[in-house]
């Protein structure tokens, strides 16, 4: 549970303010588009990830340079927020931050599964989370799945069940055990908030209605691959604010995208997606790209709602990782040799 100490909102939410400023404008992605790679490498050197670039440029180059660049500097970000804050909400931003120590755990897991080399698996993490860059080297080290789950359950507390273990062994499929991850991290996340103060409910909202967004996501991404609705009910995280088991249950067994849209009404984001339901119904890209902006957009609102908050501490956050995303799929696309215009439908702006 949660320090009883409130924590030092005003000073940690002015340090995080001070910071957008850093942050890229939508004006440089559209210069960025009109670049080639070793353009963007230059000018990502003279904005705030100078110091990743260069540390990294000896080593590694061309899209890779950029990737990890920008994940190390947005790890840095986000470390340097969690130490400078107290209390309740040092506590709130570490629960928050954990979701990395569960991704880097899954990106170990595939990297393992298919033969990645230590050094090139390290590269791919991001030290964004609560565990130490030595926990994070010696899950790497590690020679199997089973050693790495027992080494990540003693420091976490996760007990992974014997069945799913025992799949991925017979299999070697990770579906089971990546789903696994994100129900944990959100179930002990929720359970772990005590909606006793309004900074503390306003974080669990936030989280709620995140978890609303991933399982839309979700549903509609497994629809559009003709998965029947029994199929998609197990992937549904628990928790969320205004999609139980029952209005997800009647959305993963319609016939149709159409069928759907009644059901979808009653949710917060509908309007955001309404539109390319129906003149893009075959793109999940855009309806993830619809609900990743209402995500932004709520917690821009919340942030001016309640200036004294954790939710002003997220929006930096969540469109922290949006910019250095964003820079990445440029990046990728200007490798895979997409068109300007591919790549910037592919941009959340």
């Amino acid at each position: 549970m949660f320090g009883q100490k409130k924590g030092n909102y005003a000073y940690t939410v002015a340090r995080v303010k001070a910071r957008k400023s850093l942050r890229l404008g939508d004006d440089v992605y559209t210069k960025m588009l009109l670049m080639d790679l070793p353009e963007i490498s230059r000018m990502l050197g003279e904005t705030v990830y100078q110091k990743e670039m260069a540390e990294l440029a000896g080593r590694i180059e061309g899209v890779d340079l950029i990737e990890h660049a920008t994940y190390r500097n947005m790890a840095r970000s986000f470390r340097s927020i969690l130490e400078m804050s107290t209390g309740q909400l040092r506590d709130m931003i570490a629960a928050n931050l954990t979701r990395w120590d569960y991704w880097n755990l899954k990106v170990i897991l595939r990297a393992k599964t298919f033969g990645a080399d230590v050094e090139s698996i390290k590269e791919d993490l991001v030290p964004a989370g609560k565990e130490s860059a030595e926990f994070r080297n010696m899950l790497v080290s590690l020679d199997t799945v089973g050693d790495i789950l027992d080494a990540f359950s003693k420091a976490e507390g996760v007990t992974f069940p014997a069945s799913i273990v025992e799949s991925f062994k017979s299999d070697g499929r990770l579906t089971a055990l990546e789903d696994f991850l994100d129900k944990t991290y959100y179930q002990r996340l929720l359970d772990s908030i005590d909606p006793s103060s309004k900074p503390t409910r306003l974080f669990k909202d936030f989280i709620k209605m995140e978890i609303d967004i991933i399982n839309v996501e979700t549903i509609l991404k497994l629809k559009m691959e003709n998965v029947p609705g029994d199929a998609i009910m197990p992937f549904i995280i628990e928790g969320g604010k205004q999609l139980d088991n029952r209005l997800a249950s009647q959305l993963a067994n319609a016939d149709s995208l159409e069928a759907m849209s009644s059901d979808l009404k009653r949710l917060d984001f509908y309007e955001d997606i309404a539109e390319v339901l129906k003149a893009d119904s075959g793109s999940l890209r855009s309806l993830v790209s619809s609900l990743e902006k209402y995500k932004i957009r709520k917690a821009r609102t919340f942030s001016h709602l309640y200036p004294l908050s954790i939710v002003p501490i997220l929006d930096y956050m969540i469109n922290k990782q949006v910019e250095v995303d964003n820079i990445r799929v440029i990046a990728r696309g200007k490798v895979s040799g997409l068109d300007n215009n591919t790549i910037k439908e592919l941009l959340v702006i």
